[in-house]
């Protein structure tokens, strides 16, 4: 099940068939559709078909375009349309400096009038940003504290660079991808899809426009998100499950449509592997990790009501052979549950599935001994997180417990080498940008030292 969190099926365009395209979304999977007000009339259109359907819901707005037909009744009618309770966003609003079929000064004055009546009403916003990077930010700033874990609203079919992404995300807005994403020349674009965070990620139609490869040159329909969503999961290395169940808890988070992800999650798969989740405890804290604020991975709640034994560990598996490999992580580290890895590890090989350990590199100084013999035959590649190129550095972003610091920096470098003596493979990966560290660096030590794989992780890219 997908959602197109815009579209604008109230236009004429739609006006000989629009029950045959509504029809055509709920077969091809369009699980909630949200239809675009652009002034008081086609808000009050998207209303009354969120009225006349259960799955379609509705926004209230004046388009940037727009903005110069606002008379003294436009913000009592957009106030009433606010109250409805199917109309859940302000939007669409923002700034055209592409166009400029409105004054860039009425512009700027209606949006920041506009978000301030979003503001004043409780309602997340859909924005409209065309070359107006620098306005859109310094308006939206005196507005949204730099909060990245907020619902502010979406950046629909969003066009912009990395910097604009990354000001929205600090202020806590999603990033919607229309079907320009799949579009020939759009690779500067594709590469600011693949960098948003899995929790603020959407996908849209903006119908009738912008219709996605494979069918360029025709009417955009709700039916043909599948198509944009599908180009998401390509570009980020996923599959298009796991992209649409992500929007589809992203879409509860921000707007309380549809269902929140269970706690308690033991076993979850992403492309095609099966990780496991041991335990919510961690001999860190790193500034990037969100274990105990939002324990949230590729749209599963990893959050533990209490640890999973060995046995419901495994029988949370159904068969190891599908998967491309069996993955000991979640939101904690697991070498504090070293029996259980070894328990279940074993049954895994046993059954001729392939083990991966994701581990901060602890495991030696939690258990007080070397526990890489123990873990060969039964482990076939090791991930260690090194994070730093120094210890000091190391103890400022992975905030070690305090009877870890000072030395485990040194600690993780030694189980990086011991695990070349045991396990088949091993990796070391960082956290990128995160300030104070020199990637360069990271990547020489451990190609230099090690002489094994290396892995760069943007900081909000989790799973």
């Amino acid at each position: 099940m997908i959602i197109d969190t815009h579209a604008h099926i109230d236009v004429a365009d739609y006006e000989e068939d629009r029950e045959d395209v509504i029809e055509r979304a709920r077969e091809s999977g369009v699980q909630y559709m949200m239809n675009i007000g652009c002034d008081i009339e086609s808000s009050y259109r998207s209303m009354e078909l969120s009225e006349q359907y259960d799955f379609i819901y509705a926004t209230a707005g004046i388009h940037p375009h727009d903005v110069k037909s606002i008379d003294e009744d436009t913000y009592a009618h957009l106030r009433q349309l606010l109250s409805h309770p199917k109309v859940v966003a302000l939007g669409e609003i923002g700034l055209d400096y592409f166009k400029n079929y409105s004054p860039q000064d009425l512009q700027r004055t209606h949006f920041r009038n506009q978000v301030k009546l979003a503001r004043d009403m409780n309602k997340p916003i859909v924005i409209h940003c065309r070359d107006a990077k620098e306005d859109m930010i310094s308006i939206l700033s005196e507005f949204y504290p730099k909060d990245p874990t907020a619902h502010s609203g979406i950046f629909h079919c969003f066009s912009g660079d990395q910097e604009l992404a990354d000001a929205a995300l600090e202020m806590g807005f999603y990033i919607s991808f229309s079907g320009s994403v799949t579009f020939k020349k759009a690779e500067d674009l594709r590469e600011v899809a693949k960098n948003v965070p899995a929790d603020r990620l959407f996908a849209e139609t903006d119908c009738p426009y912008l219709t996605p490869v494979p069918h360029r040159g025709k009417r955009n329909e709700p039916a043909y998100v599948n198509h944009t969503a599908e180009k998401l999961a390509e570009i980020r290395g996923l599959k298009i499950e796991d992209v649409e169940r992500t929007m589809a808890l992203n879409f509860f988070e921000l707007f309380g449509i549809g269902a929140q992800a269970k706690t308690g999650t033991v076993s979850y798969q992403i492309r095609n592997s099966l990780y496991l989740n041991l335990t919510q405890r961690c001999t860190a804290d790193c500034v990037f990790c969100t274990r105990l604020t939002k324990p949230v991975v590729q749209g599963y709640n990893l959050a533990l009501d209490r640890e999973p034994t060995a046995k419901e560990v495994w029988e949370s598996i159904d068969d190891v052979k599908k998967y491309d490999e069996v993955v000991f992580c979640g939101f904690g580290e697991p070498t504090l549950r070293l029996d259980v890895i070894k328990e279940v590890a074993k049954k895994i090989k046993d059954n001729g599935g392939r083990v991966r350990l994701n581990t901060n590199g602890h495991g030696n100084v939690i258990n007080k001994r070397n526990i890489l013999p123990e873990l060969s035959g039964l482990i076939d590649e090791v991930s260690v997180s090194l994070n730093a190129d120094s210890s000091e550095a190391y103890d400022e972003i992975c905030q070690p417990l305090p009877k870890f610091r000072n030395g485990i920096y040194e600690k993780i470098k030694e189980f990086i080498e011991e695990a070349k003596k045991h396990i088949p493979d091993v990796q070391a990966s960082i956290v990128t940008h995160q300030n104070g560290v020199d990637e360069t660096n990271c990547e020489e030590i451990v190609n230099e030292e090690f002489g094994v794989k290396y892995r760069a992780r943007r900081y909000n890219i989790v799973g």
